[in-house]
């Protein structure tokens, strides 16, 4: 999909910021959308999206377990 998305689970990434994730999520609503920066009448429902892929992406980070991590 997207490869400059990076792995942002523990161990791969020790340490994972709220930027991070959010730079993930802008990443991938980018993508999915095929713009860069949305025009000004698409700004609110991009800006959306980024939001809930954030939110949901902190969620699932915070769920996930790890084998062999402490």
């Amino acid at each position: 999909m997207c490869r400059s998305i990076k792995t942002l689970r523990a161990p791969v990434t020790p340490e994972v910021t709220e930027a991070d994730i959010r730079a993930a999520a802008l990443q991938y609503v980018r993508k999915v959308s095929g713009f860069r920066a949305p025009a000004a009448h698409n700004r609110a429902v991009f800006d959306e999206a980024v939001d809930a892929v954030t939110e949901a992406t902190a969620r699932l980070l915070d769920g996930l377990v790890v084998r062999g991590t402490p």
